[in-house]
């Protein structure tokens, strides 16, 4: 019965399908730059895909925050399309509900104060509106949290395999893996000058971070580590150099 009400939830966006409008496709222009510096093939791919989420999400105001503006919606949306982009139809349909508070919030779940976190249980992702936007703000810096948390969404979903979807292939997985435990071990010695510290606590953290970069300044992460960005280029199924994607073999 779960399942069941599970794929009703999931099949909503097709009755009730989220259509761009102008003014969304103006904001996107100016406020996400991943889709300018697309091709028009994969501009169009991207606008597809975004609907797509746009329409197969919830989004959920928490914390006293007043409404979710169109604009939130959008560039939530546009950060995983991005991050899910080599894949054509993948949505991280897991994770069906986007909570937005205001700014840093306080989670009962480990009493600590949170800028964003995702929770598999309930399929939720949530962010602080203020901590996302300024991800955004600063393209250059490796420091985004809504790439962060939409990582750990899609790692997650790797595991999961009543979403009905498939995620990493398992051979570039492997060599993904086989790479990250001197690449921790770095972070925490110091030798690390690419990734934050918080890339040091474990395997999560690491391949979330890294995506960070690996959005954010490719070309720096290609020249620091080759064999780690050529490995991420793979599961991926993209390459941010050239925001080209790539075919897994």
């Amino acid at each position: 019965m779960r399942r069941a009400t599970w794929w009703l939830e999931q099949a909503r966006f097709l009755f009730y399908k989220r259509k761009l409008t102008k003014e969304d496709l103006m904001f996107l222009e100016k406020y996400f730059s991943f889709y300018t510096r697309l091709n028009p093939k994969h501009k169009k791919e991207f606008l597809a895909k975004l609907e797509m989420i746009l329409s197969s999400k919830k989004f959920i105001a928490r914390g006293g925050l007043q409404e979710v503006t169109s604009e939130m919606e959008v560039l939530i949306s546009a950060t995983i399309a991005m991050v899910t982009f080599g894949w054509k139809r993948l949505r991280l349909a897991h994770f069906h509900t986007i909570l937005i508070y205001p700014n840093t919030y306080y989670s009962t779940s480990n009493k600590a104060y949170h800028r964003g976190e995702v929770n598999p249980r309930f399929g939720l992702i949530v962010v602080s509106w203020r901590c996302f936007v300024e991800g955004l703000l600063d393209e250059k810096d490796g420091v985004n949290l809504g790439i962060h948390e939409i990582a750990h969404a899609l790692k997650l979903a790797n595991q999961i395999d009543t979403d009905g979807e498939k995620e990493f292939d398992p051979k570039a997985w492997k060599a993904y893996k086989i790479l990250v435990p001197a690449e921790i071990e770095k972070v925490k010695s110091g030798e690390d000058s690419l990734f934050r510290e918080t890339a040091g606590l474990n395997e999560h953290e690491f391949f979330a971070v890294a995506l960070e970069s690996f959005f954010e300044r490719p070309c720096e992460f290609f020249q620091a580590r080759q064999e780690l960005y050529l490995a991420l280029v793979k599961l991926m199924r993209l390459d941010p150099r050239v925001w080209e994607k790539v075919t897994v073999e």
